[in-house]
């Protein structure tokens, strides 16, 4: 059953009521929930609108069905505020798993390499990708490097923080507990097939909810086993900053 949490979510379903409808039937009697935060933050550029986590925590608890609503993100240690962040999460009530994020550092200083070497590029750049590029390609590729170092950059930092074997432990494990038949999964990432494959193969309800063209083909195949794909665009007003709320006027 849908219950609006909110007055203003209350006056949406009145103008959405088949969204509302859809979403009920696929949350099914028994539902959880769990947000990739890592996968589903970057969708706003796609999308060119932003997911208000209270919003959308307000309403997902509008449906009876959903018993629990698991989140999975990291934060930077020594970062009061990414740290602050997680803790907004947790006060809004999602059950939270977290844990600190790698910082990896690549070298970029083309000191000690030749010009057409591809030892700076490995790390950013697929090896059958590299293999296809032409010499001179290379060559301006690291030349690029080299503006880069005249500035004073000789290092570049990246960020990693998977947590695909977490999600798909909980999810297994919440499966063979039998504490839901509905298994709601945000993220289009292909590294979450095998754990989906395995609970529709259990008689699980697994259902993707992502924007198009963010849904690896790997899970995509998985709809031929029964998975369900919804388009989180069909909920935007929802779930999406206020601001950003689209009047039945609006064209865009």
């Amino acid at each position: 059953m849908f219950s609006p949490k909110t007055e203003k979510i209350k006056q949406i379903a009145e103008e959405n009521k088949k969204a509302v409808e859809q979403v009920e039937h696929l949350f099914g009697s028994s539902a959880r929930i769990y947000i990739d935060y890592a996968n589903v933050r970057p969708w706003s550029i796609k999308l060119n609108w932003h997911i208000d986590l209270k919003r959308l925590k307000q309403f997902l608890d509008s449906f009876d069905a959903v018993e629990v609503i698991n989140f999975y993100g990291g934060y930077v240690e020594d970062d009061e505020q990414s740290k602050k962040e997680i803790e907004a999460v947790e006060n809004l009530k999602y059950v939270v798993r977290t844990k600190p994020v790698k910082i990896l550092r690549f070298s970029i200083d083309v000191s000690s390499i030749s010009a057409d070497s591809t030892a700076l590029l490995k790390p950013f750049i697929r090896k059958a990708l590299l293999r296809k590029y032409e010499v001179s390609t290379i060559e301006y590729l690291n030349d690029r490097f080299v503006d880069m170092n005249k500035k004073g950059e000789i290092i570049i930092e990246d960020r990693k923080c998977n947590f695909d074997v977490e999600m798909g432990s909980d999810m297994l494990i919440d499966s063979e507990r039998n504490n839901a038949e509905v298994f709601i999964l945000w993220s289009g990432d292909s590294d979450f097939s095998d754990p989906a494959k395995k609970l529709l193969e259990a008689g699980r309800k697994v259902v993707i909810f992502a924007t198009a063209r963010k849904v690896s083909k790997e899970l995509s195949d998985l709809r031929e086993k029964g998975l369900v794909i919804f388009d989180i665009q069909k909920i935007r007003n929802f779930i999406c900053w206020k601001k950003e709320i689209q009047s039945k006027r609006d064209p865009s």
